[in-house]
C-alpha cells in the first residue's frame, strides 16, 4: 500500500502565465494589488499553486465581464461576497445585453437594406434606431447586481497623503451636479451640490467609500497621477463626472445659490413638467427626454405614477414654490381632486435629470 502524499503542483511565473494566457508582468500587478500571494523558493523565485490558479481564474472571469482591476480588487479583497451569486446575476445581465445588441443589429440591418434598395429611412425609423441602439446597460438585472455590490461591507485601508491627495478637485456629473473632493486631517471629504461635505474612506488607491450611505467613488488618473474623472456608484447606478477647473465649479455653485436665494426657476421647467404630467396621464412617458439613469428609474415607477396622476383628475394649475438646494424647481400641481408637490431638474444637455411627485403638505 503506497504512503505517498499528494503534493500541490507548483508552477513558475513563466509556466503559470503561459498556461493562463497572461504575462509575467500581469502576475506581478495582481500580486502588487494583493490579489495573489505566490510562495517563494530559497532563491526568492515565485511559485504558483492551486490557490493562486483559482484566484487568477476568478480575476480573468471578472475581467471578461468588463470589471476594472480596481473593482476586482475591491470585490475579492477581505471577506468577498458570494461570487457564484454575483456571476449568476451578471450572466443574466449579459444575456439580456446580448439580446438587446442582437435586436439593435437587426434594426440597423433592416435600415441598411432599405438604403441599399434605394428607399428612404423615415424620421420615425431613425428615432427608433436612436432609442433602441443605445449601449448603456441599465437593465433591471444589471441595476440589481450593482446595488448588491454597492451594499456589501467595505474594508478601509490606510490613507496615503501623497497618493490619495492627488484626487482632490472638482468634478461635474453628467446630470450637472458638482462633486468636490477636499482634504481634511488624515483623509478626504466629498460634497455634492446642495449637500453637506461628508468624510470618505479609502479602500484602494483609486477607490473610496461612504459610511453614511452605501455608495462609493472610483477615480481615474491621468499620466501625471492626478484624478481626471470619477464615477459615483450609488443606488444600483453609476454616474460619471469629469474634472472641471475651480473657477467653473465656483460659478456653477454661485449660480445655484442665486437661483435658490432669489427663487428663479429654470426657463422652461413649467412647460416640461406639464408635458411630463400629460405623458403620464396617457401612459406614454418620453424616456428619450430623460437622462439614462432617470429613464431606468421611471420605467420601474411609471405605472404607479400614471395611476396617481389619473386618479387626481384634470390638471388645474401649476404654482412655482422655489428651488431646492440641489437645484430642483418645485411646484404645487393642482388637480380637480387633489394637489401634488413636484420637483424637476435638468442636466446640462437639457434632458430631465431628476423628477419627483409627492402629496402636497
Amino acid at each position: 500500500m503506497s504512503d505517498k502524499r499528494h503534493h500541490d503542483h507548483l508552477l513558475t511565473a513563466a509556466e503559470c502565465a503561459e498556461r493562463l494566457g497572461l504575462t509575467v508582468r500581469a502576475l506581478r500587478v495582481y500580486e502588487d494589488r494583493g490579489l495573489i500571494s505566490p510562495r517563494r523558493t530559497a532563491k526568492n523565485w515565485r511559485l504558483y499553486g492551486g490557490a493562486e490558479i483559482a484566484r487568477l481564474t476568478e480575476i480573468l472571469a471578472l475581467k471578461r465581464l468588463g470589471l476594472s482591476l480596481t473593482r476586482i480588487t475591491i470585490l475579492l479583497a477581505g471577506t468577498a461576497p458570494d461570487l457564484g451569486q454575483t456571476l449568476t446575476v451578471q450572466q443574466s445581465a449579459l444575456v439580456d445585453l446580448r439580446d438587446r445588441v442582437e435586436h439593435s443589429l437587426s434594426l440597423i440591418g433592416a435600415a441598411l437594406k432599405k438604403i441599399a434598395n434605394g428607399n428612404t429611412v423615415s424620421v420615425g425609423e431613425l428615432i427608433t434606431l436612436a432609442k433602441e441602439t443605445g449601449m448603456t446597460d441599465l437593465s433591471p438585472d444589471t441595476v440589481a447586481w450593482q446595488r448588491y455590490e454597492q451594499a456589501r461591507p467595505r474594508k478601509e485601508i490606510g490613507f496615503d497623503p501623497e497618493r490619495h491627495g492627488a484626487l482632490v478637485g472638482d468634478f461635474q456629473l453628467d446630470g450637472g451636479d458638482v462633486l468636490s473632493i477636499t482634504r481634511r486631517d488624515g483623509g478626504l471629504m466629498a460634497q455634492l451640490t446642495g449637500q453637506r461635505a461628508v468624510e470618505i474612506y479609502p479602500e484602494a488607491d483609486d477607490a473610496f467609500f461612504y459610511r453614511i450611505v452605501p455608495a462609493q467613488l472610483t477615480f481615474t488618473r491621468d499620466e501625471e497621477g492626478r484624478a481626471e474623472s470619477v464615477v459615483l456608484h450609488q443606488g444600483g447606478y453609476e454616474q460619471a463626472a469629469r474634472r472641471i477647473d475651480e473657477m467653473r465649479a465656483r460659478t456653477l455653485v454661485e449660480d445655484l445659490e442665486r437661483r435658490v436665494r432669489d427663487k428663479i426657476p429654470l426657463p422652461n421647467s413649467e412647460f416640461l413638467l406639464r408635458r411630463v404630467l400629460a405623458e403620464h396621464q396617457i401612459g406614454a412617458p418620453d424616456y428619450g427626454a430623460m437622462t439614462p439613469q432617470l429613464a431606468a428609474l421611471v420605467r420601474e415607477l411609471a405605472p404607479a405614477i400614471s395611476h396617481e396622476v389619473c386618479r387626481l383628475g384634470t390638471l388645474q394649475a401649476l404654482v412655482f414654490k422655489g428651488v431646492l438646494q440641489e437645484g430642483s424647481d418645485v411646484y404645487d400641481v393642482r388637480f380637480d381632486k387633489g394637489t401634488l408637490e413636484c420637483g424637476l431638474s435638468l442636466a446640462p444637455d437639457g434632458k430631465i435629470s431628476s423628477i419627483y411627485f409627492r402629496p402636497a403638505l
